[in-house]
């Protein structure tokens, strides 16, 4: 059986992009896979964090992915911070990182840019986000398409480590959803879905009340055409809801634009409305009977018990491969 790894930054609301890029699939993948999920907490301090909010960020994160279906009997949930091999695997392969290719990443461009002081995790997390999948010898990365360049990188760091010391990682590969692996803003459809968005209108998040959901979708940028069709170019905004619907409904975008042939945009909105409430509604429920349950920490501390053994293995392997502290079995 194949082995998945994901994680997800607990930096607050986890929007519907994040859901269909990446959340969606691991309901259907711990079906068929052996699948470590991580909330990457070491990963959200690159930028300032207050320490409370945070706790209940992690905590929050831990009852969604449940609240999406995640079962703890078929898949390892765990915090990161929890397993100290993720920041000794990090510095090992920080040490066989090459500062060009770090300072190369978009995300560390996008978010360094115009500041006077930058931190240096902001440049070197990607090495430990290399460890957090490498840690697993993960097969396989679910991740929306911005996240893409990551895994280039962590193959090309655990194909550099193998050469240089020895044959220990297993080389992984990303997957990407064929739709919806790219969520819009809802009022700028040129640009990427984001919490960090300073227009709350243009992101759907997973825990939004189910009218402030309704009233987004409705208000959602389109375009005078009155046309419901997919066109990227020409009509990005009715293009993202379609993909939208498409997600949500399992149905295909074809299908979708023969049924509102003839019909307008209202229409189309309030039947999308519909469609996401129908599965969003359940899993607020469920998200708020696990967060204050005894029962989301005994999982997280199962969790963090197995992870903690793949990954200390792993890491005893890595020390060995570089010739650190006395050799051990």
């Amino acid at each position: 059986m194949q082995t998945i790894f994901s994680g997800i930054q607990p930096s607050g609301s986890v929007t519907l992009g994040n859901y269909i890029g990446a959340m969606k699939q691991f309901i259907e993948l711990q079906n068929e896979y052996n699948c470590f999920y991580c909330i990457v907490d070491q990963h959200a301090i690159t930028v300032p964090q207050d320490a409370k909010k945070l706790r209940e960020n992690i905590r929050s994160l831990a009852a969604l992915y449940l609240a999406i279906g995640l079962d703890p009997e078929k898949a390892t949930l765990f915090i990161q911070s929890e397993v100290p091999a993720h920041a000794q695997a990090g510095w090992m392969l920080q040490c066989v990182s090459y500062i060009g290719e770090l300072e190369r990443m978009t995300q560390f461009k996008d978010k360094s840019q115009g500041k006077e002081a930058v931190v240096a995790g902001l440049l070197t997390y990607p090495p430990l986000m290399a460890g957090d999948i490498l840690l697993y010898n993960a097969d396989l990365v679910p991740v929306g398409e911005d996240q893409k360049q990551h895994i280039e990188l962590t193959r090309d760091l655990a194909e550099r480590f193998n050469k240089k010391y020895r044959e220990i990682f297993t080389i992984p590969d990303a997957r990407i959803p064929k739709e919806g692996a790219r969520i819009m803003s809802l009022q700028d459809p040129t640009k990427k879905m984001s919490k960090s968005d300073p227009n709350p209108k243009s992101y759907i998040a997973l825990l939004d009340d189910p009218k402030q959901i309704e009233k987004k979708i409705k208000s959602a940028v389109t375009d005078s055409e009155g046309i419901v069709k997919f066109d990227k170019e020409n009509k990005p905004g009715i293009s993202n809801l379609l993909t939208i619907y498409s997600n949500f409904s399992n149905k295909s975008i074809e299908e979708i634009e023969t049924f509102y042939e003839g019909k307008g945009y209202g229409d189309f909105k309030a039947d999308l409305a519909e469609v996401v409430l129908n599965e969003i509604r359940p899993i607020q429920e469920r998200y708020y009977d696990f967060l204050n349950s005894p029962k989301l920490d005994e999982i997280l501390d199962a969790g963090a018990e197995k992870a903690n053994k793949v990954a200390s293995k792993t890491v005893k392997k890595m020390e060995n491969a570089m010739g650190l502290g006395r050799k051990r079995k």
